[in-house]
């Protein structure tokens, strides 16, 4: 990697540092290989460490590097292309879902869950828990809360949890009409909980999309899905679900 002098550079620093080492990751480094540490990269460019920090940083987020926990900072592969959430009016867990379900237990939900589900603050709900891997790599985890009064007959279930209740969560909501969905995106960062099922580190770029599921004129569930930022794009197509697109201008070398 060349050495480049950017004392003299109009734009911010980092935010040409990013491109330089771009240009870097694709002519010299190979996917997975890790790169120097911060200091030798900071002295060979000639800009202080939190410049560095900046540009890597930027560089994460747009799913050029992963930091891996006990490795380092590596070239990330390119953005998988994967599709992701079920296709409007359509509740989670049929046929076609491709998400794996982990567990499902009765706990209070965040206070701004209980309040779009129109929860009382100690009313808990059922809480189910997701994930999804593509190519051996996990690249969501998800969070879905359901009311106990949208699946009133789950009192009869005697699994207290795990992923039989998780089945009968799901089967219990699907008898109900849903009247349709909606979803929104934001950037965030990853909680502690996230970063670990993610193989992530805590704090980490992820993309979080909340869902919204209405039936009997309330939201009978809502869902919070994680994606890991560095592999995801999510765009809404025509029929309004999500899907993941592999990044148009990235090779693998």
């Amino acid at each position: 990697m060349g050495t480049t002098q950017l004392e003299s550079v109009p734009e911010p620093k980092y935010w040409h540092l990013k491109t330089v080492l771009s240009e870097a990751l694709d002519s010299e480094f190979s996917v997975g290989e890790i790169l120097p540490n911060e200091r030798d990269l900071a002295a060979r460019f000639g800009v202080a460490r939190a410049t560095l920090r900046q540009a890597l940083e930027q560089l994460e987020l747009e799913g050029r590097l992963q930091r891996r926990r006990g490795v380092g900072t590596t070239v990330a592969p390119p953005r998988v292309g994967v599709a992701v959430g079920t296709e409007q009016h359509a509740w989670p867990g049929t046929a076609t879902d491709a998400w794996q379900l982990a567990d499902s237990a009765l706990e209070l939900p965040p206070a701004a869950v209980a309040v779009a589900l129109e929860t009382g603050p100690e009313d808990t709900v059922h809480i189910v828990r997701r994930s999804r891997m593509t190519h051996g790599q996990p690249v969501a985890a998800e969070l879905l809360y359901v009311p106990q009064s949208s699946v009133p007959d789950l009192s009869a279930i005697d699994a207290p949890s795990g992923t039989a209740r998780a089945r009968a969560v799901l089967r219990e909501l699907q008898r109900l009409e849903l009247e349709g969905q909606d979803s929104a995106v934001e950037l965030g960062s990853a909680r502690a909980d996230d970063a670990k099922q993610l193989d992530r580190l805590p704090g980490a770029p992820v993309l979080v999309v909340t869902t919204r599921f209405f039936a009997g004129g309330r939201t009978a569930a809502l869902s919070v899905a994680t994606y890991r930022a560095d592999t995801c794009r999510l765009t809404f197509g025509d029929s309004g679900g999500v899907e993941i697109h592999q990044h148009p201008e990235r090779q693998a070398s």
